[in-house]
């Protein structure tokens, strides 16, 4: 009888999270946290689009995606690049009919250093992938999330914004900004 009660219980959670019918767009979604949501999202029915700056890691998981039977897309984007921000919320746009359910800001990137080692340029860079990229998609984002009459934006931190995590202060700072800023 525990057999029926595992697939009774598995019904009730799939009927229960359905996504059918939901579009969600993942930021950086071919590597660790980001790969994971693509596929829990794909997993409850929704279709997904993501991007990456590798066409070659975009290609290797859009097929093995496909394999699995997901409704992905995915476009090769460098969210640090404004003009590439909004050609990929264009393309968003006409995959998903103008509207869009759900947006996971999952772009990440760190590297250390001693703090008074930082570039300006280091700054820039960490700062635009980390923090300004997930705030200009987020408004670019914002009409089709409206159209879709149920828009749900998710930000991806790191706990590196809330204590002290030898992961370099540049990172720290700009999780930061998005726990303060968005929460």
């Amino acid at each position: 009888m525990a057999g029926s009660s595992e697939i009774d219980n598995k019904q009730k959670y799939s009927s229960r999270w359905s996504l059918d019918g939901m579009t969600a767009l993942v930021t950086g979604g071919t590597k660790g946290i980001g790969h994971a949501i693509v596929e829990e999202l794909c997993g409850l029915g929704a279709k997904v689009h993501t991007c990456s700056r590798n066409q070659s890691e975009l290609s290797e998981c859009l097929s093995q995606w496909e394999t699995k039977g997901f409704q992905v897309t995915g476009s090769v984007c460098d969210v640090m690049t404004p003009s590439q921000r909004q050609h990929l919320i264009l393309k968003v746009s006409s995959l998903f009919h103008g509207k869009l359910n759900i947006l996971i800001n999952n772009v990440g990137t760190c590297y250390r250093k001693p703090t008074v080692e930082y570039t300006a340029e280091d700054m820039s860079f960490l700062m635009s992938t980390n923090f300004d990229s997930a705030y200009n998609i987020s408004q670019l984002a914002h009409p089709l999330l409206k159209a879709s009459g149920d828009g749900t934006i998710v930000f991806v931190s790191s706990v590196a914004g809330l204590v002290a995590v030898n992961v370099g202060s540049l990172y720290s700072a700009a999780k930061g900004n998005i726990v303060f800023f968005f929460f």
